[in-house]
């Protein structure tokens, strides 16, 4: 007899009414038509926009041969709208989009493509299949604007289509593609609007991050949260989703309200990152207590998820308060799920056991008999088709909470990984004799993939690891650790255990270091696990990846405030590394010596000051005269009012021209800026000094003038490059633009009134 948490996990039942995505874009560009749909470096496309783009590329598709049912290779750079419109232009052709990070070595694109026997390939980055598939280069083929009236018929994709497919880590060394219909992708779309912010939706007003990579299952759930709502996707800068703290910035600036990340990540945000989210997911890896604890507040929504890609990005998800227990939860709707012990029978409540997925979220391999094997028949259950997740969860009436792997399969970074594909690609290394590969966690509870390797005459670690990168996703390259032989149980197996960790010294030699050099050595071996022993080790060459640097950098801002990820990959090297964190830290010293003792304004500046100051209210005086003057000359149009001074209408019109209208008092302003100060450069200057004197002048004339009015009126623009900055098309200005007119604005931007650009300030002594 099955209890009510047993009851509340089979909800197969409840699945959304079917459809597919391209009915969820249709539909939210005929609710939303206007509402930005996609925001990158070059401005916002519209729903109505990116739908008829979409159906343009859908009808090149076709005219390069691409059927429905067919699959369509994409490989594009991160972060631009054309990737999005490929995917969604794949889709509305009926063929499913098979992705592929730009960053990965090209022998991976290669078999993935392969393995997938795509029709052709999506690409702006020079990329060429290796079989005979056609290469389409979209990009650049729309017109900015496209119009609506002139869209081709395409024969829209059927719910049993794949909508996409995405190649996961296998254990036999080979990736593993799954495929997803579109029937189970819509599903998902709509099972999780059921679940978000019930007491307030998501809509136009909503923007969501777009962070991970498309080859990524968890990268639909971004965008589709967007896109199933009217929501704007907003794609950050893969470096600078990676570098954690800098982020934080970026999200502020950008009014990003919804986040779905792995928890790695969201751990390097500082609190503040996040003070507009409304809407945070979790999912991909195992989420710390502290972490939700830390993050969750009031009109905050934190959710953590759960699911495999063979079951359509997530299968459960429980609403968080950082308090309690972090559990996955319970099914969406439509899923259903069941926790069984060796036999295949339901465990009791409170017990713990292997997770099984059913419901309209199974998707299939492309592979028929790994898709029998995983995708099996459960008639202890009575289902015909369920997934073996190799998951333990336990079962508690408030939700499932994970327990671990029943295999050797990892993850890591909400990357899925196969132990056994890292284990083959160092098998098959030059002059290595046997490896093997584990997780261990560092220091600062970064899990790490490390590398045992008993090496051969004439290994070399820097050659091992760029054979490693010709055939594995960066994430999925490990630290190297070399060993003289691998610990073995009695059954012949590699005691995994028994491997050394952490790797205090090892193979690094006995380490010489003092001062920040030293320092420094803790904080790596603290990420990553490995202590540098010379100031000639490299942070990469060591294992480091982008989480482990992100990691770094944090630490590393206790000492040097102004160390970015940039740093670190422009400073890989120990010394190099350490002098960079010195001299950051002598410059801290140097401005706090500056400002703890500013020097008063120079006699000579206030006198100045004074004698400038005088005329300057001329202009002031000048605007209210003519305002006297035109009522002069109007009363003097009525009997009675002959006394009042007489002046010529044609020299009130000029003055009010010149002093009152918006062009004259912005020519005044540019044209005093413009010779005050002309030949200015960017840098610093003395305060009280001449530059700090011309830049005080021209500003107090722009005040006195009053060139524009209100902020935000229309002629701001214009104001701005009177001044002489660049002004791209498309711009929305509401602030006053810097009197140096040392200002360039890109296309599209839209800047609000509480955007300071002054272009200059005065720290203690120094303009």
């Amino acid at each position: 007899m099955r209890t009510d948490v047993q009851e509340a996990l089979d909800r197969g039942a409840a699945a959304p009414l079917p459809r597919t995505l391209i009915d969820i874009l249709r539909e939210t560009t005929r609710q939303y038509p206007d509402a930005s749909a996609v925001e990158d470096a070059d401005g916002a496309l519209s729903y109505a926009e990116l739908l008829a783009r979409v159906w343009r590329t859908a009808a090149v598709l076709r005219e390069n041969g691409v059927r429905q049912g067919d699959r369509v290779g994409i490989r594009m750079t991160s972060g631009r709208r054309e990737l999005y419109v490929a995917i969604l232009g794949t889709m509305a052709a009926g063929a499913a989009y098979v992705p592929v990070d730009a960053d990965d070595p090209q022998e991976r694109a290669d078999l993935v493509f392969r393995e997938a026997r795509i029709a052709g390939t999506i690409t702006d980055a020079g990329y060429r299949p290796a079989d005979s598939a056609t290469a389409i280069d979209l990009v650049g083929a729309d017109s900015p604007h496209p119009s609506t009236s002139a869209i081709p018929v395409v024969a829209p994709p059927s719910i049993e289509d794949d909508a996409w497919i995405i190649f996961t880590s296998g254990s036999t060394g080979v990736p593993k593609g799954v495929a997803v219909s579109h029937r189970s992708a819509a599903a998902f779309v709509d099972a999780e609007a059921r679940l978000f912010l019930q007491d307030s939706p998501l809509g136009p007003g909503d923007r969501v991050l777009a962070g991970l990579s498309v080859a990524f299952d968890a990268s639909c759930e971004e965008m589709w949260l967007a896109w199933g709502h009217g929501a704007c996707l907003v794609p950050a800068p893969r470096a600078l989703v990676r570098s954690g703290e800098d982020l934080g910035p970026w999200l502020l600036g950008h009014g990003i309200t919804v986040v779905s990340t792995v928890p790695t990540l969201a751990a390097l945000w500082p609190q503040d990152a996040i003070e507009n989210v409304r809407l945070l997911i979790f999912g991909g890896e195992a989420c710390p207590p502290e972490l939700v604890a830390r993050l969750a507040s009031d009109g905050r929504e934190v959710w953590n998820t759960y699911g495999p890609t063979e079951a359509t990005v997530v299968a459960c998800a429980s609403l968080m308060d950082g308090t309690g227990p972090v559990r996955i939860g319970l099914p969406l709707d439509g899923w259903s799920l069941a926790v069984v012990d060796a036999e295949g029978h339901r465990v009791a409540d409170g017990e713990a056991g292997e997770l099984i997925i059913g419901g309209v979220g199974l998707a299939r391999y492309l592979d028929p008999a790994k898709d029998a094997e995983k995708y099996a028949p459960m008639p202890t259950l009575g289902w015909a088709r369920a997934y073996r997740s190799g998951d333990v969860v336990r079962v508690e009436p408030e939700g499932l909470i994970f327990q671990g792997r029943a295999d050797d399969q990892v993850k890591i970074g909400g990357r899925r990984i196969e132990l056994g594909e890292v284990e083959s690609a160092l098998q098959a290394l030059t002059s290595v004799s046997a490896a093997t590969v584990v997780v261990q966690k560092t220091d600062a509870g970064l899990p790490l993939l490390v590398g045992y390797v008993v090496p051969d005459e004439g290994f070399d670690r820097q050659v091992a690891r760029g054979e490693l990168a010709d055939t594995l996703p960066a994430p999925l390259i490990p630290l190297l650790a070399v060993v003289d032989d691998l610990p073995v149980r009695t059954s012949g197996k590699v005691d995994k255990a028994a491997l050394p960790w952490p790797l205090d010294s090892g193979d690094t030699g006995d380490s010489s270091l003092s001062g920040t050099s030293a320092w420094l050595a803790e904080q790596w071996f603290a990420v990553l696990g490995i202590r540098p022993g010379d100031e000639d080790a490299d942070f990469f060459q060591l294992g480091g990846g982008s989480l482990a640097a992100a990691q770094l950098v944090s630490r590393l801002r206790t000492r040097a405030p102004e160390f970015t990820m940039t740093d670190v990959y422009d400073l890989p090297r120990l010394r190099q590394m350490a002098d960079a964190v010195d001299d950051d830290a002598e410059d801290d010293d140097a401005e706090e010596r500056v400002f703890s003792q500013p020097v008063p304004t120079p006699r000579r500046m206030q006198w100045v000051q004074t004698i400038a100051g005088l005329p300057l209210f001329v202009f002031s005086g000048i605007r209210w005269l003519l305002f006297l003057l035109t009522a002069s000359w109007l009363l003097r149009l009525s009997p009675g009012f002959e006394f009042l001074p007489d002046v010529p209408a044609w020299a009130i019109i000029v003055g009010l021209l010149i002093f009152v209208t918006p062009v004259g008092k912005m020519t005044i302003a540019a044209v005093a800026a413009r010779l005050l100060l002309a030949g200015l450069r960017p840098g610093d200057h003395p305060r009280g000094g001449g530059v700090h004197l011309r830049l005080w002048l021209a500003e107090q004339i722009a005040q006195q003038v009053d060139p524009v009015g209100l902020a935000g009126a229309p002629w701001v623009v214009y104001y701005a490059r009177a001044l002489g900055a660049r002004i791209h098309r498309d711009v929305d200005l509401h602030t006053i633009p810097p009197i140096t007119g040392m200002l360039d604005i890109g296309s599209g931007a839209s800047i609000e009134p509480e955007v300071d650009l002054s272009g200059y300030w005065i720290d203690g002594d120094t303009v």
